[in-house]
């Protein structure tokens, strides 16, 4: 039986995908490299790359196949692959340099603009091959252009690395140093997990799970200018009603990218994964989450309020996205990453913004502190700190959070960094001046928490 749609309907989504910005963020491919485990790096490294350029050869093609077909801009397309740190177990620090190069050189050929997967899990502990990977993290992300890399230091159920975290803190600071010429553009594509979760589809934290399929198709969709408008258009609607307002927008947007990831999957003949539900904000006008929240009445996002409404967004954008897809996940929510949002960008230049009331935000959103810009001396303890911060969020919350982080190398409070492209700019924000030193110090971890006791 064929699906019948009024005319209101087509004209709606032909103002959504014209007018307010709506598009597929990502087409992610996930890929299972473990077999490709060899005996060095170099071999190692052409195996996965063989492996990379085999599944995800049309991938790009197939994309602007669907692109065309169905008027949907599908602004990313990408892969993701096995943590690789797990792959290159019982290699050195030289040999993951060479397995990211052959990252990069796959990602190119493929025509994808991020790689993500250069991870490691070590939310209880490390083996030497996560010791390895980490070290080489800071030269990987500056010797490469496409690889991500991520990091998970703890878990609801293990409790937190502390050990990792403190690691974290220099990796980053190493990171943006190595990448100085580019305002620390390498801690761009590196993130620090907490509750990471195996088929998220979205940059720089994607990585392909060990539960997942040999491959398998993940869809990250968009649409802040869509809800954005609907909210606009109801400026004295309660908030209940504003709630089932945005959970009917949701489900709309979300059934698209459901039909995006189903054709997506057929045409590869890889099975279709899942969608994940987050609004993904760009530095494009009207494509704010940031102007959602302050459309819902705050006059500048950060003000009190500013949690509770992105509580409220965050929950009816994942009813609505529920009802439409067959498989949901991912991180599925709302983003707030600074740079990327321009909304974020202002309140974050007029002083509305801080980084403490981000981290209050978080404990109500997808993933966490998102690419904030710090001065460049902010000592990697203090980022550690942050980090711990933002990982105890995730594990007393039962949610991913995650940290992205750039101290930008000799860049002082309210200077700029410039990114480009989806990364966008930010202003440097303050962070505390009082020290964390001793307690990053201490090291160990912290345990888990008694909710991780429940079956």
């Amino acid at each position: 039986m064929s699906t019948r749609f009024s005319i209101e309907e087509i004209l709606e989504t032909v103002s959504m995908l014209n007018v307010e910005n709506l598009d597929i963020r990502t087409i992610t491919m996930g890929i299972n490299i473990m077999e490709c485990r060899d005996s060095d790096g170099d071999k190692t490294g052409r195996k996965i790359y063989d492996k990379i350029t085999h599944y995800a050869k049309n991938l790009v093609k197939v994309g602007e196949e669907i692109e065309k077909e169905y008027g949907i801009r599908i602004v990313n397309k990408r892969v993701a692959v096995s943590p690789v740190a797990l792959v290159g177990e019982g290699l050195g620090r030289e040999d993951f340099l060479r397995i990211g190069q052959y990252l990069d050189k796959a990602a190119e050929e493929i025509g994808v603009n991020f790689l993500g997967g250069f991870s490691a899990l070590v939310h209880k502990g490390f083996t030497r091959g996560d010791l390895a990977l980490i070290d080489a993290i800071p030269e990987t992300l500056a010797l490469t252009e496409r690889v991500c890399a991520s990091v998970n230091v703890g878990t609801t159920r293990s409790g937190i690395n502390m050990d990792a975290v403190y690691q974290m803190g220099k990796t980053i600071k190493e990171t943006a140093h190595l990448t100085r010429d580019r305002d620390g553009i390498g801690c761009a594509k590196l993130v620090v997990f907490c509750n990471a979760v195996e088929d998220n589809p979205f940059m720089a934290g994607a990585f392909h799970g060990t539960g997942e399929p040999e491959c398998t198709i993940n869809i990250g969709i968009s649409g802040p200018g869509v809800v954005l408008n609907v909210v606009r258009k109801h400026p004295d609607a309660d908030l209940g009603t504003l709630a089932n307002i945005i959970k009917n927008t949701a489900f709309k947007i979300t059934r698209m990218g459901e039909l995006v990831g189903r054709v997506a999957s057929r045409k590869l003949n890889v099975p279709f994964g899942i969608v994940d539900l987050s609004l993904a904000p760009t530095p494009a006008l009207g494509d704010s989450v940031a102007n959602i929240l302050e459309a819902m009445g705050l006059e500048k996002v950060g003000s009190h309020g500013s949690t509770a409404a992105l509580a409220m967004l965050n929950d009816a954008v994942k009813k609505g996205g529920a009802m439409a897809s067959s498989y949901v996940g991912g991180l599925s929510g709302a983003f707030i990453p600074v740079s990327e949002d321009a909304g974020m960008i202002e309140a974050a230049r007029e002083g509305a913004l801080t980084i403490d009331k981000l981290e209050a935000m978080t404990s109500v959103c997808s993933v966490g502190l998102d690419m904030i810009a710090v001065p460049g001396d902010t000592p990697f303890y203090t980022i550690a700190a942050i980090i711990a911060d933002e990982a105890a969020i995730g594990m007393i919350n039962r949610k991913t959070t995650a940290v992205r982080i750039i101290p930008a190398p000799g860049k002082k409070a309210g200077e700029w960094v410039e990114f480009g492209g989806l990364l966008g700019r930010a202003p440097v924000m303050p962070v505390n001046p009082h020290s964390a030193e001793n307690f990053i110090n201490r090291k160990g971890r912290i345990p888990a928490p008694i909710q991780a006791l429940n079956n």
